[in-house]
């Protein structure tokens, strides 16, 4: 009997060692590129990573701080990053200026309605667009905001160089104008929240860029073509991760802020959640309550591209369906925002 009981045990332990060893598939890298800093304002892509919702979709993601919207197409375009998070004027004018198929198109439009926006001192006569005649308004060398203004200003009637920039680097914008070394600054509306902290808000004028009726779309997920070419597969799976985070920052706004200190311990979570309720408008907006978060509507787009084309001078002018391949995006009930 125990030999017969040993013969069993040696037949199975044999046929084990016979049989496949199946190992877990492994994860697919990505890169991704923020716009900028951590901050709320990208928390979706921190909670989604945070909460493994990438890694579900079998995906290794790396996310970087960025240095600007309008760099990161430049890192993607390089292939330094799979994809990035950049400003869509910029990349138009890259459609408009690039020869042969451009290396990256826009797959899920994140900021429904750009931010852009000017915010300057009361006390130094800034009220509205026609004050800024003369002031001397601080941004980035390269920025998407700054570079939008020749479109506000076409609108109200003020010429490409009213302003007198001042370059100085976004971590100095507050500084500057906190000690009045000039009278405004560019910024995503949704940044200035550190401003607000050091200036009561009832002394400073937010200018934004569609109250001129500039009505742009923001920031975009961008994909380089090579992912949409040779991994689509990877590139949906990223996007449907993605949406998910977003879908939970917009329902508990306080647990995704608590994910984006774990990232940057030297955040204020309370600043950043100021940050994210403006950001979330901008998301949001009133057009996803028809097409959903990440869509686009064409005639908006259409309406971009000329102004973004006659502005710049361009010599192609780009089409949408050129600029965006939105095959990628998830289900439309995956993308109606639900709080």
């Amino acid at each position: 009997m125990h030999r017969r009981h040993m013969l069993k045990l040696g037949a199975a332990a044999a046929a084990v060692l016979a049989a496949p060893v199946v190992c877990a598939q492994p994860l697919t890298r990505l890169r991704f590129t923020l716009d900028y800093r951590v901050t709320g304002q990208t928390a979706p892509f921190l909670v989604a990573l945070a909460k493994g919702y990438y890694k579900e979709e079998g995906l290794d993601v790396t996310i970087d701080a960025g240095s600007g919207s309008v760099a990161s197409i430049t890192r993607v375009v390089t292939g330094a990053y799979d994809i990035g998070l950049g400003d869509i004027n910029s990349l138009i004018e890259y459609h408009g200026a690039a020869t042969g198929t451009p290396a990256l198109r826009a797959v899920y439009q994140y900021y429904n309605r750009a931010p852009f926006a000017i915010i300057g001192r009361k006390d130094r006569g800034i009220t509205d667009f026609k004050s800024l005649q003369g002031k001397r308004i601080a941004a980035a060398a390269v920025e998407s905001t700054k570079r939008a203004w020749p479109m506000v200003a076409r609108k109200t009637g003020l010429s490409d160089d009213a302003l007198e920039w001042v370059t100085t680097d976004f971590s100095l914008r507050d500084n500057v104008i906190v000690r009045g070394d000039v009278d405004g600054a560019t910024y995503f509306h949704d940044s200035a929240v550190t401003l607000f902290q050091r200036m009561k808000p009832e002394t400073l004028s937010v200018l934004s860029f569609a109250d001129a009726g500039v009505n742009l779309y923001g920031n975009a997920v961008l994909a380089s073509t090579k992912l949409i070419n040779d991994n689509p597969k990877a590139l949906a799976a990223f996007l449907r991760a993605s949406n998910r985070g977003l879908q939970d920052a917009l329902a508990n706004p306080v647990a995704a802020m608590a994910i984006v200190k774990q990232r940057d311990p030297l955040i204020d979570e309370k600043v950043q959640l100021e940050s994210w309720l403006i950001t979330a408008k901008y998301l949001a907006a009133p057009d996803t309550r028809t097409h959903g978060m990440g869509d686009v509507r064409k005639d908006l787009v259409a309406e971009q591209i000329t102004m973004v084309s006659d502005t710049f001078g361009l010599k192609t002018r780009p089409t949408v369906d050129s600029l965006y391949d939105l095959r990628f995006l998830p289900p439309l009930a995956d993308r109606m925002a639900k709080a």
